[in-house]
C-alpha cells in the first residue's frame, strides 16, 4: 500500500484467540523497508487488531500462521444475544421483517430454518466479484440481487434477525476459497451455539479459521485508515490446510473453532 499523508491504521487480520492454538506467528510491517511496529488490541469476541501510525510512504504487510487444535470458544452470553438481535448498519433486519416473516413463515428457529435461508440467499443471489460498493448493506444487495461473500453474509443476517435469532458476521480465512482472499460468513444462534451459514457454498465450513467478529463488516474489516490518504495497491491471501480439504455436509450444524 502507499501511505499519501500521515495516517493511523487499525489492522484486523491476525486470527483470533487463544493463544496455544498459534504453533507459529508472525507480523512483519515495512515501510519503506524499514520495520515498523504496531500495538496489539484485544477486541471483543476473541478478535486482535493491530494499531499503528505511518508517515508517508511505501507500506507492505506480511502476517503467517500456523493453527493447529480445536479452539473452545466461551458459551454464548446474554449481552451477545441482545446484541446479535438488534439491526445494524450493513444488515438492516429491520427494513426486512414483513419479507422474512412471510417468506419463512411456518419455520421455527432451528437447523430448518438456518437451511432454508442460506439456500433461499444463495439462490437469490449472483456471486459477481466487484458488484458491491463498500457502503452497500443487506437491503441494496436484495435489490441488486448480486454481491461478494459479505454480502450473502449482510442478507443471511438481516433476514434471521428480522426473525428473532440473533445473528452476527465473522471475517475468516477460508481453505478451498475460489478465487482466494479474505471471507466472511454469518453465524446464527441455534440450540445454544453458534453455527456457521455460508450461502455461498465457495469454502469448507469446518475448515474456516476465525480472524474477527462482530455485528457486520463494520466490525470485522481487515483494514482501515484514519486521518490520512492511503492508496491500497495490492493484497495476496493464501490458505491451506495441512492434508485434503474436508468435505462440507451443507445440512449438518458447524461450528467456527
Amino acid at each position: 500500500m502507499r501511505v499519501h499523508q500521515q495516517a493511523e491504521l487499525v489492522l484486523q487480520i491476525a486470527v483470533a484467540r487463544p493463544a496455544e492454538d498459534r504453533t507459529e506467528e508472525d507480523l512483519t510491517i515495512r515501510r519503506d523497508g524499514v520495520l515498523v511496529s504496531a500495538a496489539e488490541v484485544a477486541m471483543e469476541h476473541e478478535g486482535r487488531a493491530h494499531l499503528l501510525r505511518l508517515d508517508p510512504g511505501w507500506v507492505t504487510i506480511d502476517y503467517r500462521a500456523v493453527v493447529g487444535g480445536v479452539a473452545k470458544r466461551p458459551e454464548p452470553t446474554q449481552a451477545e444475544r441482545v446484541v446479535f438481535v438488534r439491526p445494524s448498519r450493513y444488515a438492516e433486519s429491520d427494513r426486512l421483517s414483513a419479507m422474512a416473516r412471510s417468506e419463512f413463515a411456518g419455520i421455527g428457529p432451528g437447523p430448518e430454518l438456518l437451511a432454508a435461508v442460506s439456500s433461499w440467499v444463495g439462490t437469490q443471489l449472483s456471486y459477481v466479484p466487484g458488484s458491491s460498493r463498500p457502503t452497500d448493506g443487506a437491503v441494496q444487495t436484495l435489490l441488486q440481487r448480486q454481491g461478494v461473500c459479505r454480502d450473502y453474509a449482510h442478507l443471511v443476517i438481516a433476514l434471521l434477525r428480522a426473525l428473532d435469532v440473533p445473528a452476527r458476521l465473522a471475517a475468516v480465512y477460508a481453505p478451498g476459497l475460489e478465487p482466494m482472499d479474505f471471507h466472511a460468513v454469518a453465524e446464527a444462534l441455534i440450540g445454544g451455539r453458534w453455527r456457521v451459514v455460508d450461502a455461498t457454498l465457495l469454502a469448507p465450513r469446518t475448515s474456516l479459521l476465525r480472524i474477527a467478529t462482530g455485528r457486520d463488516a463494520a466490525d470485522t474489516a481487515f483494514l482501515s485508515a484514519y486521518g490520512g490518504a492511503v492508496e491500497l495497491i495490492e493484497t495476496q491471501v493464501t490458505a491451506v490446510t495441512d492434508g485434503p480439504l474436508p468435505s462440507d455436509d451443507v445440512t449438518a450444524l458447524v461450528s467456527i473453532g
